[in-house]
């Protein structure tokens, strides 16, 4: 028989072990280890190896010292565990553990039995020894200390750490200062420390499915984590996230899907950041195989000597799934998906799984490969091989849908070389697996990286990467877009495919996981609306023929001096917060409600302002700024003024009333000009577009609630209007037809404008609201909630410059949602604001009845 003698031992002895949980079988745990030794009989005399003897959850395992001898492991299945106390030298006392699986003996020697036995007397229940009881119990046998002694515990529990393939149970504690994490068995480290202060994102994921996991990042833009921890309840795992991002309110900002896609939109954040930020919203981890970052293969060409990126047939078609790109596969799959009882599938496989990331990473990760695949390498022609053949086979392959991960556009070369110098194989012609076969127009695999980000950055890609976009995380994602994108996968794929609690029984519940774990997962749908189209330069559009060529187009002398005023707009806009109050004047006794500003007599500045309150002396007075002095005051009529505008002649005002009706007053004869009755109640606000020098009726536009306020697109071809009710409604001043309509505030609307590019609409509204609808999708990209109700704004895409209730003007990055800038203004609610076309001078009215001008100090 073989036996192993444990013996207790305080000699410090320093070796490299071979043991890692990946030697661990699914939702398996390692415990604890003890010094031991292996005795085999052989025909003369016993053998002994020194090793570590490992006690785990469904299993045992010696790992000896000498790495010559195997490691070897033991499954508790069938295990008979026996008890001897025997009383040697007189005085000790010795504890033999004789394990006995199928005739073979293993012993066991203690010399001090104590907690040592807790879990090898449970050997074989998998339940009993990992129950969060047992965990309690024994973290708290080894107290941990706090780095601080005036740190404050808020919560204590049991959870394990997830690393790919593997999970180590153990207890997390949380102070006011700091995040432990204890690990039952002190392995990779006793205690793993992340000072609250250092994080700067936090993200709830799904692990197994269930939502469980929280991952902690203490890096801005690294998609590895600093921990990924899986909680045993939900309640649990909720609590520990909501303290901490409590407690980083002041430290951190938490970017949603909708700021991100703005800032994408916008060119602040890089197609492959956005990508990565994505997947990290979408419960993508690297810490988890199954559900590991998606990035798509973007490139058709992997055979040109020279990669033309002017060419549109150069990139693969981002508006499909990889499975969809080749129709004669496709019409198979098709043929077999409609005969499918329910619920059917398309893809019998899916784009990112466990087997498909480790089948990239084989190089530099050949443990998990081993650990996957039951310690043996796949076929030496399955094996990564050449970039070309594995393009080729997702094209033509009966069951290879797959896309790529983010390492095929970041800065490390080393997954596709084999510096380790493994032996992957011989292939059928006699070739080595070696390093990964490159395309002809990379000349080695740092200028393949080099070129691969370069195609992901592209224009090409740039305006198509939304329709990927929709497939991934998109509206495409389920339901009925999908079967019409032919992007339906297998149902176990999905959250909520399956409930995984509810399977009592053990054995069928890890054979559930391990299907899902194997299978892949399907990203959390984070957009169930059309992703918008990101924002790109004035190139030609490329069109999908090999004949482009041509270079990019010169622009006007006229689009030139609109990129001076343009690049003139940004620099204002990025010191809006040295705005300098000029004046401030009481013209008026009641609220301003309207500004607009012409030049005249010799470019003296003259400012119409109105006022509304409903008191029959309501009136349009003119100011004139260069003279700081009251000009004149004209009354239309005894209701109130809503709102006024300068036409394009710079001679008219125009008024809307209260009373129904709109005004025209003539600035150089001093008189009322005109009247029209515009509708059959109050005139909420008037909009113009400087085409039109006639004015007549063209179109009455129904809506199901009162409008409070509606804006004109710079170039005059779209209209947006707001109601009472919190909706705006896009609509085309040519046909006059909806475009969209969204229901965005919870209450009234009190100001809605167009980006300077008409991409983007801002509204704010009664609910204190900040929100971004992209024009062409009607998609809310962006929602703030503010500290008081915003009446009225001017912004530039990005940043806004708004007037709230508390009578400061207010300066919001809508990249990062954070107000940057609070400048002092009125004393009470700021109602009207006006900007120059080069946003270098502002003026501002409010209820207090003052009229300030602003001027932007360089």
């Amino acid at each position: 028989c073989r036996c192993l003698y444990f013996m207790a031992s305080h000699t410090l002895v320093f070796v490299v072990l071979r043991f890692s949980l990946l030697l661990l079988d699914l939702e398996e745990y390692y415990f604890e280890q003890h010094t031991a030794y292996h005795v085999t009989a052989g025909s003369k005399k016993e053998r002994k190896i020194r090793g570590s003897f490992k006690v785990c959850s469904r299993s045992i395992i010696f790992d000896p010292d000498d790495h010559e001898e195997p490691i070897l492991k033991v499954c508790s299945n069938n295990i008979y565990v026996f008890l001897i106390c025997i009383l040697t030298l007189g005085t000790r006392l010795s504890f033999f553990l004789v394990i006995m699986q199928l005739g073979k003996n293993w012993k066991y020697i203690y010399e001090n039995i104590g907690d040592q036995a807790s879990c090898l007397e449970k050997l074989g229940d998998q339940t009993a020894m990992v129950s969060p009881s047992v965990i309690e119990v024994r973290t708290h046998s080894r107290p941990l200390n706090f780095q601080s002694v005036a740190e404050k515990p808020h919560m204590e529990c049991a959870s394990e750490m997830v690393m790919p393939l593997v999970s180590n149970p153990g207890h997390i504690c949380i102070t006011d200062e700091n995040l432990y994490f204890q690990p039952l068995n002190g392995y990779p480290e006793q205690v793993i420390q992340i000072k609250l202060h250092q994080i700067r994102r936090i993200y709830k994921r799904r692990h197994g499915l269930r939502p469980l996991g929280l991952e902690v990042f203490c890096t801005e833009n690294d998609f590895c984590s600093d921990i990924y921890l899986k909680f045993y309840n939900t309640a649990d795992r909720d609590e520990i996230y909501y303290y901490i991002a409590t407690f980083l309110e002041n430290h951190m900002t938490e970017h949603t899907a909708e700021s991100y896609m703005l800032q994408w939109q916008r060119g602040h954040l890089s197609n492959y950041q956005y990508l990565l930020h994505l997947n990290n919203l979408a419960d993508r981890s690297c810490n988890d195989l199954s559900q590991y970052p998606v990035f798509p293969w973007v490139l058709n060409d992997y055979s040109s000597a020279q990669l033309d990126m002017t060419n549109a047939d150069t990139f693969r078609d981002l508006s499909k799934p990889v499975g969809a790109l080749n129709k004669e596969r496709l019409d198979r799959l098709l043929a077999r998906y409609r005969g499918m009882p329910e619920p059917p599938f398309m893809y019998g496989s899916h784009y990112s799984s466990p087997g498909y990331v480790l089948f990239y990473l084989v190089r530099v990760a050949p443990e998990h490969m081993l650990c996957l695949q039951n310690g043996r390498y796949d076929h030496a022609d399955r094996m990564f091989n050449s970039i070309s053949e594995t393009w080729k086979n997702c094209l033509e392959g009966a069951t290879d849908f797959k896309e790529l991960i983010p390492e095929f556009y970041g800065n490390d070369c080393s997954f596709l070389e084999n510096k380790l110098s493994l032996d992957l194989g011989r292939k059928q012609n006699g070739s080595f697996v070696g390093d990964v076969v490159l395309p002809p127009w990379a000349s080695d695999a740092s200028d393949f990286l080099q070129k691969h980000r370069t195609a992901l950055e592209s224009q090409y890609v740039s305006e198509h990467l939304h329709e990927w976009i929709d497939l991934v995380f998109g509206f495409k994602q389920r339901g009925s877009e999908a079967v019409a994108a032919h992007n339906v996968f297998h149902p176990l794929t999905y959250e909520g495919g399956i409930d995984c609690d509810s399977i009592e029984d053990p054995d069928q519940r890890i054979a559930m996981l391990t299907q899902i774990l194997e299978f892949g997962q399907t990203p959390k749908q984070l957009f169930t609306s059309p992703h918008p189209q990101r924002i790109t330069p004035r190139f030609h559009n490329m069109t999908r023929s090999s004949s482009i060529t041509s270079p990019l187009t010169s622009q006007s002398e006229d689009s030139s001096f609109e990129d001076l005023t343009e690049e003139s707009r940004k620099l204002a806009w990025a010191n809006m917060g040295n705005l300098k109050l000029l004046s401030s004047h009481k013209i008026h006794k009641e609220a301003v409600t309207g500004i607009a500003r012409c030049l005249t007599d010799g470019n003296v500045s003259r400012v119409a302002l109105t006022r509304s309150l409903r008191l029959p002396d309501s009136t349009l007075k003119m100011f004139s700024k260069e003279l700081q002095d009251f000009q004149r005051s004209m009354s239309f009529s005894n209701m109130a003024l809503s709102s006024c505008l300068m036409l394009a002649d710079g001679k008219t005002v125009v008024c809307s009333s209260w009373d129904n009706n709109v005004y025209f007053y003539s600035i150089p004869y001093g008189r009322r000009q005109d009247t029209l009755m515009g509708h059959d109640d109050a005139v909420s606000e008037i909009q113009s577009s400087h085409k039109r020098s006639q004015f007549e009726l063209l179109a009455e536009l129904e809506h199901d609630a009162g409008v409070n306020t509606i804006s004109l697109n710079p170039a005059g071809t779209l209209l947006v209007s707001g109601c009472k009710d919190g909706t705006i409604t896009i609509w085309d001043t040519s046909s006059y037809a909806t475009l969209q309509q969204v229901h965005c505030h919870t209450g009234t609307i009190h100001h809605m404008a167009f980006s300077p590019d008409s991409r983007h609409i801002l509204s704010v509204g009664a609910d204190s609201c900040m929100k971004v609808t992209d024009v062409q999708t009607g998609m809310v990209i962006s929602s703030v909630k503010a500290e008081e109700e915003q009446r009225c704004f001017c912004w530039d895409g990005s940043s806004v410059l708004c007037g709230g209730r508390s009578g400061d003007l207010l300066l919001w990055d809508l990249l990062s949602n954070t107000v940057t800038k609070r400048i002092p203004a009125h004393s009470a609610a700021v109602t009207a604001m006006w900007m120059n076309e080069l946003c270098t001078t502002v003026i501002t009215g409010g209820e207090d009845r003052q009229t300030i001008f602003w001027k932007l100090q360089s």
